[in-house]
């Protein structure tokens, strides 16, 4: 699915969140994949990609004929979502693509900005972290991205 349509639906659904003062949001997939002309699927990978636990919403899901889909956006304290985003979102390893997903959702939450978090994919990139053995990656890319975030939140 091409990036440009994820980003579209993506972008229909935080303005569903906005027009509803950011309360729960309740949509029928079938519906949804017919305005974007595309497959329930896609919608599907959207919601599972981009309204995820790390990014800071809850998808509750009832297949069937009535069904519909369910999104949250959590609200918690700055410092008991940033110890389960330290503990539980990163751990002691974390995948690229994780690491993206948990900054774009810091960025979008305002904690981090668009400069930093730039910086931060470029230090968390394969290209930067070329010279560690592919085994080590996920694991020392978890130690900085810890250590980025801790001082981008201790310096605000």
């Amino acid at each position: 699915m091409s990036n440009n349509l994820s980003d579209i639906i993506e972008g229909f659904i935080k303005e569903l969140f906005e027009a509803n003062n950011y309360r729960a949001i309740e949509i029928q997939r079938n519906i949804l994949a017919q305005q974007f002309d595309c497959s329930p699927s896609q919608i599907n990978y959207v919601l599972t990609t981009r309204f995820n636990n790390d990014r800071g919403y809850i998808v509750e899901s009832r297949r069937g004929g009535g069904g519909y889909i369910r999104i949250f956006k959590v609200r918690s304290s700055m410092e008991d979502e940033l110890e389960r985003i330290l503990n539980e979102s990163i751990g002691d390893s974390i995948t690229l693509n994780k690491a993206y997903d948990l900054l774009h959702a810091l960025s979008d939450r305002g904690v981090i900005s668009l400069r930093e978090l730039k910086i931060m994919q470029s230090i968390l990139s394969d290209r930067a972290l070329n010279n560690i053995s592919y085994d080590y990656r996920n694991k020392i890319r978890a130690d900085l991205l810890k250590e980025m975030i801790l001082t981008s939140v201790d310096n605000d």
